[in-house]
């Protein structure tokens, strides 16, 4: 997540362009470290989202108004006084700081025009926004930093601005070759790591890009780079920055499995192939506002989920241990007709025992070999004969109830997969609904007293149109998967579903037609994404007529048996807008 320098720069222009000239109409602080501004400029009107926030600090344009309180804080009425009408005479970044200083010009009580500056400073834990006068004296901050917090700088009424330099860093924008070369050579950290330690306003995705771009290792010392290799990157890094000098910029967010993990104003060739995909963006703005609402949803749903997920897992390390344990037991089963033929054998030859023997050895006409029979000296050939077939039956039995135990533990296993796999499906709240209420019908979960209200199920299977017009369901979870089979389904639709391992449902409706071979591929790459092998690089699925597909007996929903099916091998992606 690089809200770097270049990032900054980025929204610079963007904010020169739609608001310098422009008048502020309305100030608003919706939240304890936000600001609303509202700003009309050639005849139209830009709302700009500014957060100082220390774990998310954000400044972007925005269509969408938040309402602030009904008794607006100081700062709030501070800028109001001030600026509330006052004109964007410029907008600016120092260097490739991640520093915004918006210049505004506003009439005092005597009618005279006077300058001020606010200061946008997106620093992570360090953001803030800082009203100053022309000259650089602070008036007031969103966020009062003292002496007792920080001994770099403080940031009161009063004391003078500056930027605080914390490392000795180089300005990006004008370094010269010479100095980039002598930086590095100097360093004896990781290049990708010397890079935005040395130049300001780098991010380590950026530097991570830098390297790629310059075929170099970014985990080799750059101070082990040589000369030749050093003047390379720098060729390329003023490349880069030649782009953001003149502004040529292309916002773009990089997803993985749908889930955004990364985003910058230039591309990231980096990420080129594999599961990551990259998207472009008209502007920085609509980027941001994507990614930290998609980022929420994403950690709001874990969130949710994460009580869930926690009695899941429990139960399957749980269960895990169970079928271990069977499992060895049962093997210590395999050796119970061994016991059976003792008893045989001494059946036969036990005549021969005079008594206080320890073993006894004989053909075994079963396979018409020697064998030794061990024996209790203290027992008769008959009582040593009933030992062994004692043994035997014990075994026999404990054989016979482990049989039907692991499979009972098996089949709890494979249910809470599929319930680990829906958790891992669900994209919205209602998403949830319909899992736990699964979790209660089985006992995982306490269930709601008797007369409690059931909740509302809204949450609806994945709906898709393959390239060739056919309408392709898939289930979010089991009880889904359930209904989309046996209810939705005909029996000349296709089912698809990753083969051996929990997944969805995937249905294709075909209208009675055959289907194309694109179709098949598009409902397998479906399959395998929604399973628990979308990670992998290919997954088999299995695939059939509806009508061939049968539940399973007493089993949890949507687990079914069929037989004489289709298997094709899928890439798991999912690269069809959903309806």
């Amino acid at each position: 997540m690089a809200f770097d320098g270049i990032v900054i720069a980025n929204l610079v222009r963007d904010m020169k362009q739609n608001l310098e000239g422009g008048r502020i109409s309305k100030i608003a602080q919706p939240e304890k470290d936000e600001l609303l501004f509202t700003i009309k400029n050639q005849k139209q009107v830009f709302r700009l989202l500014v957060s100082a926030s220390a774990s998310l600090p954000l400044i972007y344009f925005t269509d969408n108004n938040k309402p602030g309180p009904l008794t607006a804080p100081n700062f709030c009425m501070l800028l109001r006084k001030y600026i509330g009408t006052a004109r964007i005479v410029s907008v600016s970044q120092p260097g490739l700081e991640r520093v915004i200083v918006m210049e505004l010009e506003h009439l005092d009580e005597l009618g005279d025009v006077c300058r001020k500056k606010l200061m946008f400073e997106m620093m992570g834990k360090h953001s803030n926004i800082i009203f100053t006068k022309e000259d650089g004296t602070i008036l007031d901050s969103i966020k009062h930093v003292s002496a007792q917090v920080s001994s770099v700088r403080e940031v009161l009424p009063g004391r003078t601005y500056f930027i605080p330099q914390t490392m000795e860093k180089l300005d990006p924008l004008t370094i010269t070759e010479e100095g980039f070369t002598s930086a590095l050579s100097q360093s004896p950290a990781p290049l990708q790591k010397a890079l935005y330690q040395k130049l300001t306003g780098i991010s380590p995705v950026i530097s991570a890009e830098l390297c790629h771009l310059a075929s170099l290792d970014g985990d080799v010392p750059a101070n082990e780079l040589s000369h030749l290799e050093l003047v390379h990157l720098s060729h390329t890094f003023s490349h880069m920055i030649d782009d953001v000098k003149n502004g040529n910029f292309s916002p773009n967010i990089i997803t993985e499995d749908g889930e955004p993990v990364e985003f910058a104003s230039l591309p990231l060739t980096c990420y080129e192939g594999g599961s990551f995909q990259s998207e472009i963006y008209p502007s920085v703005s609509s980027l941001l506002e994507h990614y930290y609402s998609a980022r929420n949803t994403i950690n709001r749903i874990k969130q949710k989920s994460v009580d869930l997920r926690k009695i899941v897992q429990t139960l399957l390390e749980r269960n895990y241990k169970k079928y271990d344990l069977q499992m060895k037991q049962l093997k210590d089963t395999e050796k119970r007709d061994k016991y059976k033929v003792y008893g045989e054998l001494l059946n036969t030859y036990g005549y021969e025992l005079t008594g206080g023997e320890k073993q006894l050895k004989c053909l075994n006409y079963y396979t018409n070999e020697e064998i030794s029979i061990p024996l209790d000296p203290q027992l008769t050939a008959r009582e040593n004969a009933q030992k062994h077939f004692d043994k035997y039956n014990k075994l026999k039995r404990t054989y016979e109830a482990l049989i039907e135990q692991t499979k009972e533990t098996k089949q709890e296993i494979d249910h809470l997969e599929s319930i680990s796999t829906a958790l891992d499906i669900a994209l919205k709240e209602e998403d949830l609904v319909q899992i736990k209420e699964e979790l209660m019908e089985y006992g995982y979960i306490k269930k709601r007293p008797l007369g409690g209200k059931k909740p509302k199920i809204t949450s609806k299977p994945f709906h898709y149109l393959s390239s060739d017009g056919f309408h392709i369901y898939v289930g979010k979870n089991n009880y889904q998967n359930e209904e989309l089979t046996f209810k939705v389904a005909g029996g000349n639709d296709w089912w698809f579903h990753a083969k051996g391992i929990p997944g969805s449902h995937v249905i294709v409706k075909s209208e009675g037609k055959d289907l194309p071979d694109r179709v098949f591929e598009e409902a397998g790459a479906l399959a395998g994404y929604y399973s628990k092998g979308r990670n992998n690089d290919k997954v088999e699925i299995d695939y059939i007529q509806r009508k061939h597909v049968k539940k399973a007996a007493g089993g949890a929903p949507g687990f079914v048996i069929y037989h004489t099916n289709y298997s094709l091998m899928a890439v798991p992606e999912c690269k069809l807008e959903e309806l």
